[in-house]
């Protein structure tokens, strides 16, 4: 075993034969820096509602996730610490994109918006207002940032750069799908998925099985051809990392949600407003967060 990334939130390590095991912990950033403070019971949340978000999406695209309970970790993962904040995975080689899905106007895109009347090279119509809801789903792809970087909006040419036109087509059209299903199940909570965001790699072993006894390629794609779109680049479009969480997603209670307003935010868009407010330059280190924004 050995710990092969550190990321902002999560732990990865190699446990042989193409498998990871990923630990959420419960660290927090914002604008791409760790803040000192953690919140209780984050990692656990995460890794639920990825859990959950895998298994919804299984017909519409593969995923990396082998197992999530204790009993299903290498033995040196199943204390009790680990409970509810480790999926063992298959490892993928991971694409230097992220999938960045958009039904509403907001965050970067809102600002990318006012700019230029555009995000991520899509042009929108005139006299948008912030939050409000788009014509459809936009996929606004944006680089990958190491940790202390910043991540930035690309555009479609920039995606078909660099890893093709036909594995960038996969991308747009598996990231809407998802996001579509996501945003449709959220709706019926009363729940607004404002815009969310994918990690998606390629699978070097495809003889990964899920817990529930499918092969790791179940499922279908999108285009209702019944097979799993083909990279082109010798593995299979895998859906990886998180789904659909607060660290990944813009969630907004449908039953305040006005345009032209910056809706209250089931995310950590509340931490966001709170270090803007106090005066933080987004450089590190982070503040240390008080029991009241915790």
């Amino acid at each position: 075993m050995s710990l092969i990334l550190r990321g902002k939130v999560r732990e990865v390590h190699d446990v042989g034969d193409d498998r990871l095991v990923m630990v959420t912990t419960d660290r927090i950033s914002a604008y791409d820096v760790v803040m000192p403070t953690e919140i209780p019971g984050k990692g656990q949340v995460l890794t639920g509602l990825s859990v959950h978000w895998f298994a919804r999406m299984i017909d519409l695209v593969p995923n990396h996730l082998l197992g999530w309970r204790l009993s299903e970790m290498p033995e040196q993962f199943r204390k009790k610490e680990f409970a509810g904040r480790v999926m063992l995975v298959l490892a993928l080689d991971m694409l230097p994109v992220e999938c960045v899905v958009r039904g509403y106007l907001g965050g970067s895109g809102w600002r990318d918006y006012e700019q230029t009347g555009s995000t991520s090279g899509v042009a929108l119509p005139p006299g948008l207002k912030q939050a409000d809801r788009l014509p459809g789903p936009i996929f606004t792809p944006a680089s990958k940032a190491e940790v202390g970087d910043h991540d930035e909006n690309i555009t479609m040419d920039d995606v078909v750069a660099a890893v093709g036109p036909d594995l960038a087509a996969d991308m747009e059209r598996v990231s809407i799908a998802v996001y579509e299903r996501a945003a449709d199940d959220c709706a019926r909570a009363g729940i607004i998925l404002a815009d969310t965001k994918f990690e998606v790699g390629v699978a070097r072993n495809p003889g990964g099985s899920h817990p529930s006894g499918d092969t790791h390629h179940a499922g279908g794609d999108v285009s209702g051809t019944g097979t799993v779109p083909d990279t082109g680049v010798g593995g299979t479009l895998t859906l990886g990392d998180e789904v659909c969480t607060p660290d990944s997603s813009r969630f907004w209670p449908a039953d305040t949600w006005q345009p032209g307003t910056s809706p209250p935010s089931f995310d950590k868009q509340y931490l966001r407003d709170w270090l803007d407010a106090s005066g933080w330059d987004h450089s590190p280190p982070g503040p240390e967060l008080p029991a009241d924004v915790v």
